[in-house]
């Protein structure tokens, strides 16, 4: 998920030894049994650490976040290396600067059960005293794993075209058109490809709207496959597609990579019972230099090559 860089698979974790019949580390306040139970239902557990021997109480909710049984003895070392690198690092740090200034915390942190399933959890925390006047942290967990999915299905539906499942227009403006300047990603740019579709109104008119979206589907299926490294592939408009791509390549070898692409796509394609052929423009163009350039003029002089192209019969180019 983009929700989190670092996908660290943690192994499962060996437990201490400490077992009981009853539940360990129980907060002393939590005498309710519904209440804690209730908690648990909600994906709610309260959790404290003791600041002088690292000691941790939780209620059911934690265990149940956790994956742990709560008959377990929760260990502080052990319960961290259950942490995402990334959610492990913002935890130690937040926490630290909590116990550095007597204040609180929030954190959503990822962890990886013993199991290997993946869950999210939002962590409250401040400073405290216990009631014998010990220094802690205390505080709450949350497990916010499907509140999680559903905004990156959230965020993948709005970065994505629905119908090709390449980046959208929004996407390809923000990330890239729109940028200028000192906003400028720091990967080198080898050129801007726009892709304009042959015959597609044809298609459209004579086997329909869904043949026609068979044909963008199969040609975004081969412009994915064709330019697999593409720093952005995008769908920018009905029937037009913008790839971005690195100098990695020499800029022949990025020409060659299109001319290729374009000879893939006139392989037939098959809708229900008809077969039908694809056929594209291209237009590149070549920044004069990869890490300052304009994209907005990029894209003009792009776009100008296609639609030059598209008049004399075949692909341009544009130094």
């Amino acid at each position: 998920m983009s929700m989190c860089t670092q996908q660290f698979h943690a192994p499962p974790p060996v437990w201490g030894e400490r077992l009981s019949s009853e539940p360990a580390s129980r907060f002393p306040e939590m005498t309710d049994p519904a209440l804690d139970r209730a908690m648990a239902l909600a994906r709610i557990g309260a959790w404290s650490c003791n600041l002088l021997d690292n000691r941790l109480s939780w209620t059911s909710g934690v265990y149940d976040i956790f994956g742990l049984p709560p008959q377990m003895v929760p260990d502080r070392q052990q319960t961290v290396a259950m942490y995402t690198d990334e959610s492990r690092e913002n935890l130690e740090r937040l926490r630290a600067q909590a116990i550095a200034m007597r204040g609180a915390f929030t954190l959503d942190a990822q962890i990886v059960r013993p199991g290997g399933e993946q869950r999210w959890m939002r962590i409250t925390g401040e400073m405290a005293r216990s009631a014998n006047g010990d220094p802690i942290l205390h505080g709450l967990k949350q497990d916010i794993t499907e509140e999680k999915l559903r905004s990156e299905e959230l965020r993948r539906i709005a970065e994505n075209d629905a119908l090709t499942g390449l980046a959208s227009r929004a996407v390809y403006e923000s990330r890239f058109l729109n940028r200028c300047g000192a906003t400028l990603p720091l990967v080198p740019l080898g050129a801007l490809i726009l892709f304009d579709l042959d015959g597609f109104k044809g298609v459209n008119d004579r086997l329909g709207h869904a043949a026609g979206d068979t044909c963008l589907r199969v040609f975004a299926e081969r412009l994915s496959a064709s330019f697999p490294n593409a720093l952005l592939t995008a769908r920018i408009g009905g029937d037009e597609f913008a790839v971005v791509v690195s100098d990695d390549e020499p800029i022949t070898a990025i020409r060659a990579r299109v001319d290729r692409f374009l000879a893939h796509l006139r392989a037939p394609a098959l809708w229900q019972d008809q077969i039908f052929t694809v056929g594209a423009t291209s237009g590149i163009a070549v920044p004069p230099d990869p890490f300052a350039y304009d994209p907005e003029e990029l894209f003009v002089r792009a776009d100008t090559a296609l639609y030059a192209a598209k008049r004399t019969g075949k692909s341009a180019r544009r130094p």
